[in-house]
């Protein structure tokens, strides 16, 4: 099953599986640590300002090679790690974007921005139930996020290691639905109630 297509002004690579999460490859994270002893710290802020200018210019290889410098020089910077784990999700590495999401989560654990990239990431690993705790956290505490709802829909339309959770399938994705016609989005509104109304098929239900 296709997951939600959003409108080509995103310029996003062409992705297949559950819902695109809209945060650009390289808009800027916050590069934020300690202050170095030394002057180091400055080279691993140059090292991360690269890897941003080559995710910029789709040099997306050469862009993690510059992370890794970053955080070589300095792990307690939450920028590369997270500009990390974009570059590695765009080059479809989800397990090694899974791994830098996580230790950018270790240091910023309220950046909801983190955690709705790992339930992406995690949802195209079919590790529902992951995807879902991450998930979860973000539409209880980021309102009106359809890209969340969507994602935290999917999530549970997949999830088979427990009771389904078939209203909170149909409650995410109409919530993702509502929130795409409110932004003008039209194309992943109706890619979402496509998905929507397989999911009330599956669970027996009438068509509305």
């Amino acid at each position: 099953m296709d997951g939600i297509k959003f409108p080509r002004s995103y310029k996003q690579p062409s992705l297949r599986g559950p819902v695109r999460f809209l945060v650009p490859l390289l808009i800027v994270a916050g590069f934020i640590c300690s202050p170095g002893p030394d002057a180091r710290a400055d080279d691993a802020l140059d090292w991360y300002l690269k890897g941003n200018e080559l995710s910029r210019k789709g040099q997306l290889e050469q862009a993690v090679d510059a992370y890794h410098k970053a955080i070589l020089i300095n792990p307690d910077a939450t920028g590369p790690f997270y500009n990390l784990g974009l570059a590695y999700k765009y080059l479809k590495q989800f397990e090694r974007a899974a791994a830098a999401f996580e230790s950018a989560l270790r240091l910023e654990p309220d950046n909801l921005n983190i955690r709705l990239n790992l339930g992406n990431v995690y949802n195209r690993m079919e590790r529902w139930g992951q995807a879902i705790g991450h998930l979860n956290r973000v539409v209880h505490r980021m309102q009106g996020n359809a890209e969340a709802h969507g994602n935290l829909g999917w999530a549970y339309l997949h999830y088979s290691d427990g009771p389904r959770f078939k209203m909170l399938v149909i409650v995410n994705l109409q919530k993702a639905i509502d929130l795409f016609d409110a932004q003008n989005m039209p194309e992943a509104a109706a890619a979402t109630r496509e998905t929507l109304q397989q999911a009330r098929k599956k669970f027996g239900y009438n068509d509305r």
